[in-house]
């Protein structure tokens, strides 16, 4: 890797970002350096002792970052959507760590969307130690805070590992730093109680437990992006959730309702023979603008539960933060997966107690922050979801408004969409008659 770090790191001092420099590697876009923040979403990889690692990186969890670049949310909640473990990067900077933490604070946010969103494995990686002269005193008070914060989001503070890092020094990101001789490594429990321990962030990450994979449920790939690739045609990207994805196989994508079949499949720029859950991959498919598809849709098997839109779907909904009451009528932003659509509360169907889920109110007019509810929610636009039960990275969802998380929902039940016939390519058609 160093060989292709240093180019970046030479480039970050000479614009005057030497802080920014790891965060440098995986910011692509110039607009995006120049500001020092990280817009698109990178997909990067390395190697630790057992993994290769995929990184999904934005501004929330790349190192560096300042606290307040709301705008870029949307982003952060696509990469989040696709992990199987979150780095919370926290800055330990006077000041810098209390806006974090705050009501309103960005850290509390990430770590929330991480957890609404499927990520059930953190690490807390507590950056820019230096500052702070490698302050033990600051270190424990930081673990405290937010030892007090994951475990209200939902996190169990003794599954996680706490890093004290410089991402600018690289102090215990590789190898032990002698900075902190008060550190004695972080220790925390796995799968059955089983523990680990280590010092360094790589060891943490190595400490990751890899989730089963669900490769006996039907195909279901979110789009992260579409490209039209000269001289290859369209190329959708995105992260397997369920099922396998192979070359020659016939797609359906939804909710555009655009059938074709895969030329090929790849990831990391190498040709696979088949996909798997957690793979970020890329796929040629044939006869298919860019136009057709996008962000948002998903891909599975036209031959096994293939995907469909919704026309509406019943959700239960716990109101997290919100400054009034929420009635029917109501129409914040979902992100669930990677779609980031407009949906209406239709109807409230039944307010809930949030601990045992057995009903307490029928009809309520309105439900406000800290209610639990089921909701019938109906898209403004096509939308594909599905049952939690049957898909989980489908089913769940964050509800935004007023730029903040303000609902978390999972999903119970979906009515299908029953549209026309959509588009068929040639090559599905040739390929069904195989």
């Amino acid at each position: 890797m160093n060989a292709q770090l240093t180019p970046s790191y030479k480039e970050a001092a000479e614009l005057g970002k030497g802080s920014f420099k790891y965060a440098w590697v995986l910011d692509k876009l110039k607009a995006e350096r120049e500001r020092g923040i990280t817009i698109d979403i990178a997909l990067w990889k390395f190697e630790t002792p057992k993994y290769m690692v995929t990184v999904i990186a934005d501004q929330r969890l790349t190192l560096n970052r300042r606290p307040r670049h709301r705008d870029f949310i949307k982003n952060m909640i696509t990469g989040t959507s696709q992990a199987d473990c979150a780095i919370l990067i926290i800055a330990a900077g006077t000041g810098e760590f209390e806006a974090g933490i705050s009501k309103d604070g960005q850290t509390r946010e990430h770590a929330l969307l991480a957890y609404t969103l499927g990520v059930k494995q953190l690490i807390v990686a507590i950056n820019k130690m230096d500052t702070t002269k490698w302050s033990e005193e600051r270190f424990t008070e930081i673990i405290k805070e937010t030892t007090n914060f994951i475990k209200k989001v939902g996190y169990n503070p003794k599954t996680v590992a706490f890093v004290p890092i410089s991402g600018f020094n690289g102090d215990n990101m590789l190898q032990p730093s002698t900075n902190c001789p008060w550190y004695k490594g972080w220790e925390k429990e796995g799968a059955k109680g089983v523990k680990s321990t280590g010092k360094t962030l790589l060891e943490a990450i190595d400490a990751i437990e890899q989730p089963k994979r669900p490769t006996d449920k039907p195909l279901r790939l979110p789009l992260q992006d579409v490209y039209k690739i000269g001289g290859i045609g369209t190329v959708p990207v995105g992260r397997i959730e369920t099922g396998v994805l192979k070359p020659g196989m016939v797609v359906t994508f939804a909710p555009a309702n655009v059938t074709t079949e895969v030329k090929s499949v790849e990831m990391h720029h190498e040709q696979l023979s088949e996909g798997l859950p957690g793979d970020n991959v890329g796929f040629n498919v044939k006869n298919v603008s860019v136009k057709d598809i996008r962000r948002g849709n998903v891909a599975g098997d036209s031959k096994n539960d293939p995907p469909q839109g919704a026309a509406s779907f019943t959700a239960q909904v716990i109101v997290l933060n919100h400054p009034g009451q929420v009635g029917a009528g109501y129409a914040p932003v979902l992100d669930c997966h990677t779609a980031h659509i407009a949906c209406k509360f239709a109807e409230l169907l039944e307010k809930i107690d949030r601990r045992t889920g057995k009903s307490v109110e029928a009809s309520p007019k309105f439900i406000k922050s800290g209610d639990a509810a089921i909701v019938k929610m109906i898209p403004s636009k096509p939308m594909c979801v599905e049952a939690f039960t049957d898909y989980p990275p489908l089913g769940r969802f964050a509800v935004r408004d007023m730029r903040q998380t303000v609902a978390v929902g999972v999903i119970k039940a979906v009515e299908k969409s029953t549209g026309a016939a959509g588009k068929v390519t040639k090559s599905a058609a040739k390929a069904a008659k195989k």
